[in-house]
């Protein structure tokens, strides 16, 4: 079969917050002529982006086009899922002309390149591409990019220092398997942040690669889609940190799913979401909350102490359950600390 007939796929990574799923709403809004399908893969059992783009779902994008898998990395588990689900996409009645995947926040884009070469799907899917997202803001303050420099000195002090964290680790991985990168919040960074974070990118990309400003998610999807980059041929070009290993690790992060009931006050556990990123460390909370005489929905999105929380819909005849997934590196996590803190 030839490439002109295979499926193209474009992979959406990048980190925990960093606005994947709103892009991917963009593009299920804007689709360009396209039916698209969608594979959302969640870390942890309680998945929030997947609920999220269902409730978007339109004729270009059915609500049968969009699978979550939140069971684990979709590149740990090739066979028994990932593989299974890239088939039954493509055997949809209607079979979709372009399948994006969000891939969770924490996964390293390289090994699921490595999927697409299995023989079940190899000569059926290409990869049109690897979009990296990156949150403007926090890069231009240094939280993923260490100071060259100031890693040189530490070494040099003490070589026992370990100067590289995981989160260090996932993001560069990221840039560096991109075919676009795309520095999201521009607005909240500003000027300054952007020509920063813009800099901490180039220095990390091993190739140059288009890096692109975007508020929202709102980006063309002319420049996105169809890049026909075949990805899965170009693993060489993709340098990451994990180059040579048999498999990946996931524990140096865990989840807490924190179960509450309807909330009172909307800005106090606002505030508290807050308190869980300096005091306990935490790096993401995301979830559903039913506050008290509110007929909508309201959901929740906090990145660092930067938290969001809008009404996004009805409950209709669903539970009026609150359910947050709280992220943090394995090592911080004090799962009584988080529950204390939330109330729960």
């Amino acid at each position: 079969m030839s490439d002109l007939n295979k499926i193209p796929v474009t992979v959406i990574t990048g980190f925990l917050g960093s606005g994947k799923t709103t892009l991917v709403r963009h593009l299920m809004a804007n689709p360009e002529g396209r039916r698209l399908a969608v594979l959302v893969n969640e870390f942890g059992t309680a998945g929030v982006d997947g609920d999220i783009l269902k409730s978007c779902a339109d004729e270009n994008c059915p609500a049968e086009s969009i699978v979550e898998l939140a069971n684990g990395c979709i590149c740990c588990t090739v066979a028994d899922e990932f593989i299974p689900t890239i088939e039954a996409l493509l055997a949809l009645p209607q079979r979709p002309d372009h399948i994006l995947i969000e891939t969770s926040g924490l996964a390293l884009p390289k090994p699921l390149l490595k999927a697409f070469d299995w023989p079940p799907i190899r000569s059926r899917v290409t990869v049109d591409g690897v979009i990296a997202l990156a949150d403007a803001e926090a890069v231009a303050a240094g939280l993923f990019a260490p100071d060259p420099a100031a890693v040189q000195a530490q070494r040099e002090a003490d070589e026992s220092v370990d100067h590289e964290t995981p989160l260090s680790e996932v993001f560069e991985d990221q840039i560096s398997c991109a075919d676009i990168v795309l520095l999201t919040k521009a607005d909240l960074a500003g000027e300054d942040g952007v020509t920063k974070a813009r800099a901490v990118v180039e220095a990390e990309a091993p190739r140059p690669v288009p890096i692109l400003t975007v508020t929202e998610g709102a980006v063309d999807p002319r420049v996105v889609l169809g890049l026909g980059a075949a990805a899965e041929d170009d693993i060489d070009a993709r340098p990451s940190h994990h180059d040579g290993a048999e498999d990946h690790e996931h524990d140096d992060f865990d989840t807490v799913v924190v179960g509450m009931g309807e909330i009172a006050d909307p800005q106090v556990l606002q505030d508290a979401i807050g308190r869980l990123a300096r005091e306990q460390n935490v790096l993401r909370v995301k979830g559903y909350v039913a506050v008290a005489g509110k007929p909508m929905r309201m959901l929740v999105q906090a990145v660092g102490a930067r938290v969001r929380a809008q009404y996004d819909r009805p409950w209709g005849g669903e539970p009026r359950r609150s359910e947050l997934v709280v992220i943090a590196e394995h090592d911080n996590v004090d799962e009584a600390a988080i529950r204390a803190v939330l109330g729960a």
